[in-house]
């Protein structure tokens, strides 16, 4: 019933993902939101986030920002980042993660999107078909709406958990 939302993998962090064991597995373009996956709402890029970002060129990979946010949000967070950016995103639809694979050369079967939100992130990830990691939320603070949406999450979240344990 909810199998569409489900993430193909949850973890607790952005900054805890095996990003040397995605690019052993072939990985070679990663789509990240920002906002409370990178850093809280509305922060700048901090030294964990520029950190990461240069290890993930390191290790080789391209990487794109795919935010629904207006363009001078998203331009702010990617002065220290310096990666391929696309801002009103309009998430879930394809439209943006096209554009994003387009952008960093890269196709479905190479790519990962990393997010913290099932029904925009997730979900648009799952309709253009490719690999997803959902992250839990970095701050517990959002707006209204987006409360609003974590509590129908927390709804799948434990059909999903409930699943994966029966599995």
């Amino acid at each position: 019933m909810f199998e569409q939302f489900y993430p193909d993998e949850w973890l607790d962090s952005a900054y805890v993902i095996d990003y040397e064991g995605l690019y052993e597995q072939g990985v070679r373009g990663l789509i990240f939101d920002i906002d409370n996956t990178l850093v809280p709402h509305g922060a700048p890029a901090d030294d964990r986030a520029t950190a990461l970002f240069a290890r993930l060129k390191k290790i080789g990979f391209s990487c794109c920002l795919l935010s629904n946010n207006k363009e001078p949000r998203v331009k702010m967070f990617n002065e220290k980042i310096g990666v391929f950016y696309i801002f009103k995103g309009g998430k879930p639809g394809r439209r943006g993660y096209e554009q994003a694979m387009k952008m960093m050369g890269t196709d479905h079967g190479n790519t990962v999107f990393i997010g913290d939100q099932l029904f925009t992130d997730v979900w648009g990830a799952k309709r253009v078909g490719i690999r997803n990691i959902l992250v839990k939320p970095i701050d517990p603070k959002e707006e209204i709406q987006i409360v609003l949406k974590r509590r129908l999450e927390w709804i799948v979240l434990c059909f999903y958990k409930k699943q994966r344990k029966n599995s």
